[in-house]
């Protein structure tokens, strides 16, 4: 009989993920102007979805005194397959939120506050009736300060989304995240057409309209081509485009890093298509350099 040799000490290597590319590098978040952010967020108990979505662009947003503000908890009712933000029940939400958002812009001084949450879905309302209140007593207390709201997709509650956006916001945002093939990948609770039509209706309210997608999932740009052209006849201005990066583990791959070039190209392309305002880049995100959005 032949005899195998016997093999042992046998080392299972797992597979090497893609390294990041240099041009996604980010600095460290120090400084005194960073330290004070955060030192605000953790006093009034605020959210924000720079800490919750892992944003590569913390450190830059929060040392120059500017962070994005989570409102209604920071659990969301979705399981989208990119986002970092944690997936469950929520607690009931805690009505005192909107004067603390608003007192803590307020001290920041911040010149463009920008609103975000989770989705609710459990709510009748969505989460409305916050939206309206941070709204209202930002506006209150800080009348000089211009507002950009990122609300999430209200299924097709179009009373709820009236009073999300009627408080005095200049810019309402909502993203559409991927292009309409990925959908059901990316984003398995929405629908590409019902966040469409979410745009049109708050652009038809006369709001100035936004929207922002990821590349890197395995779109094609004919892909990203026809979601621009698609965001243009619903009415949206202005455009955000960023890579995705994934999370951790347990989320979605990433199917190729984009280089800064292809972006360039998306934003010449986009103020072609007709958007008023393009922020096309590797670490762009939704409420990357919002400020000049106006």
């Amino acid at each position: 009989m032949l005899e195998l040799p016997i093999i042992s000490d046998v080392t299972v290597e797992e597979p090497k993920r893609t390294k990041k590319p240099d041009w996604l590098r980010v600095k460290l978040p120090i400084g005194e102007d960073y330290r004070r952010v955060r030192s605000l967020v953790d006093e009034y108990k605020l959210h924000t979805i720079c800490q919750s979505g892992n944003c590569p662009n913390m450190g830059e947003c929060w040392g120059a005194g500017t962070a994005t503000f989570m409102i209604l908890g920071n659990v969301c009712t979705r399981s989208c397959s990119f986002c970092a933000v944690k997936t469950g029940r929520p607690n009931e939400y805690d009505t005192d939120e909107p004067r603390r958002v608003a007192e803590a812009i307020k001290l920041m001084q911040v010149k463009h506050a920008v609103i975000t949450s989770v989705n609710r879905d459990e709510l009748k309302d969505k989460g409305a009736s916050v939206w309206h209140d941070t709204v209202k007593f930002t506006k209150e207390l800080s009348p000089e300060t211009t507002i950009e709201t990122l609300i999430p997709d209200v299924k097709s509650n179009w009373e709820a989304l009236e009073v999300m956006i009627n408080p005095g916001q200049e810019v309402v945002s909502h993203n559409m995240e991927t292009v309409e093939r990925l959908y059901r990948l990316v984003r398995p609770q929405a629908k590409y057409s019902r966040s469409l039509e979410q745009i049109a209706r708050t652009k038809a309210f006369g709001k100035r309209t936004k929207s922002g997608i990821m590349v890197g999932l395995g779109e094609t740009q004919e892909e990203v081509y026809k979601a621009m052209d698609d965001l243009i006849a619903h009415g949206c201005d202005v455009l955000t485009i960023g890579q995705y990066l994934q999370p951790t583990k347990m989320h979605i791959n990433i199917a190729e890093f984009i280089r800064p070039e292809v972006f360039a190209e998306y934003k010449a392309v986009g103020l072609e298509k007709g958007f008023n305002f393009v922020e096309s880049g590797p670490l762009v995100r939704s409420s990357y350099h919002a400020e000049r959005h106006l």
